[in-house]
């Protein structure tokens, strides 16, 4: 049991550090230790630097040889659609179309196709928070409703349900289940429905019950928004033609160019084609939206080369804090202590989709990050899982499916970085505003992914 009361405390700080704003490159190995060191008094040996640099390393450059390449183009294209207004340009014409009176619909779905076309959350929230300001300013919308619009759009359905979504959160399954980001579309539609639906119920529940209190956008004083020049942003075609390009290119290569080719080859590498033509097909796609995006709006950039070395630079932060967590998680699991956590979670059912979304969904609360808290859940389970779907019939997809959604729901607890992030954005508090972004970002999407279990339990993907 001083075990178990090691990794409690071990994560305990991780999430409290993590909150006040603690770089998890520099506390997950020494809490990975920490807790690595409780097994002395329980009898066994700890070995400080072997820890460290056989197991707390190990998993972390492992994770990062499998994902770098999807982080750094992820962030590149992301980084080329901010810069080059490609990004604010399908924002302001998502808004224009939809019109008055919609407000926050139009907030809610200019983060989801940016999001859904492979950028990132945080650059979604940096380029819809000028917009959306002067929208609810003008419509008498609560600004405390902003950030949670922001957030069901970018930090929900379109990074774990709508097949296709090149977000890190969907492309992490493909290599334990041989699946590919559009496995089990009807599961991922169905959880995309009541993610975007069930969250436009309660934020518009919400303003009406501020309109009955004749509470309007309120009085912002520190509030410094910078007008955006909607003046010289490129054309919604050439900015919106880059995502459609991923989207399109992401299915046609993993649905019949890498399956259909020559791979016999990939036997002297140790690997299969079902084991990586999902990344490959993420990794083809978003080089060519990048390419693309580039382009179109070559004379548009200050600087092509400094546009991409921003990009590089804020991809090795990312993937650097994931793997960091991925790290950390894997000397935990090693520890004996963990064993009984593990048979703890995984007991509550025998369904592998229960014990799986359970897995899944603590260990990204524990970390504050969805990818964090799957990768590490699949890396421990994974196996497990596998034997215990095929002894029920269940479809690897399906495995899949859940797994990224159910590490959507947790992750955004308070200590979560986006969480944090966001509000940091928007000059809004969790006071003032997380009720309503957890309604929106835990309680939904857990409802999402019971709906699914259900539903994949009996065959349905």
């Amino acid at each position: 049991m001083i075990g178990v009361l090691g990794i409690i405390i071990s994560l305990g700080l991780l999430m409290f550090l993590a909150y006040k704003g603690w770089s998890v490159i520099i506390i997950a190995p020494l809490l990975a230790l920490l807790a690595a060191a409780f097994t002395v008094f329980e009898g066994g040996d700890f070995h400080l630097l072997a820890t460290y640099t056989e197991g707390f390393m190990v998993s972390l450059s492992g994770y990062v040889k499998s994902y770098f390449p999807v982080f750094l183009l992820g962030a590149l294209f992301g980084k080329v659609m901010d810069e080059s207004g490609a990004a604010n340009a399908i924002a302001v014409a998502i808004s224009t179309k939809i019109g008055k009176g919609k407000e926050i619909w139009a907030v809610v779905l200019s983060c989801a196709v940016i999001t859904y076309g492979g950028v990132s959350l945080f650059v979604a929230a940096f380029a819809i928070y000028p917009i959306g300001a002067a929208l609810f300013r003008e419509a008498g919308i609560p600004k405390r409703l902003l950030p949670p619009a922001i957030a069901l759009g970018a930090f929900t359905f379109t990074m774990t349900a709508i097949p296709g979504t090149p977000q890190i959160q969907n492309a992490i399954p493909m290599q334990y289940f041989g699946t590919d980001a559009f496995a089990a579309p009807i599961l991922g539609i169905v959880a995309a429905i009541i993610m975007l639906f069930g969250g436009m119920f309660w934020i518009n529940y919400r303003y009406k019950v501020a309109q009955a209190h004749g509470e309007e956008y309120g009085n912002h004083p520190n509030e410094d928004i910078t007008p955006m020049d909607t003046s010289d942003l490129p054309s919604f075609a050439t900015s919106i033609l880059p995502i459609f390009v991923v989207l399109i290119g992401n299915f046609v290569f993993s649905k019949y160019v890498f399956s259909n080719m020559d791979t016999a080859y990939l036997a002297d590498y140790n690997t299969t084609i079902d084991a990586v033509q999902g990344n490959w097909s993420l990794i083809v796609s978003l080089l060519i939206g990048i390419l693309m995006a580039i382009a179109f709006n070559y004379k548009r950039f200050g600087s092509v080369r400094g546009c991409l070395k921003n990009g590089v630079q804020g991809s090795f932060l990312a993937i650097m804090n994931t793997a960091s967590e991925v790290g950390y998680g894997n000397v935990i699991k090693t520890l004996a202590g963990f064993s009984l956590v593990a048979a703890g979670m995984l007991s509550i059912s025998s369904n592998p989709l229960v014990g799986e979304a359970i897995s899944s969904s603590v260990l990204a609360g524990i970390t504050g990050s969805a990818s964090g808290g799957l990768s590490i859940a699949l890396a421990t389970f994974a196996d497990q899982f596998i034997a215990q779907a095929q002894a029920y019939g269940i479809n690897p997809e399906v495995l899949h499916r859940v797994a990224s959604v159910a590490c959507g729901g947790l992750d955004t607890l308070p200590h979560n970085g986006a969480v944090i992030t966001l509000l940091g954005i928007t000059g809004m508090t969790h006071k003032e505003c997380y009720a309503n972004i957890g309604m929106c970002t835990v309680v939904i999407p857990a409802i999402a992914c019971v709906a699914i279990i259900i539903l994949g339990s009996f065959g349905i993907c």
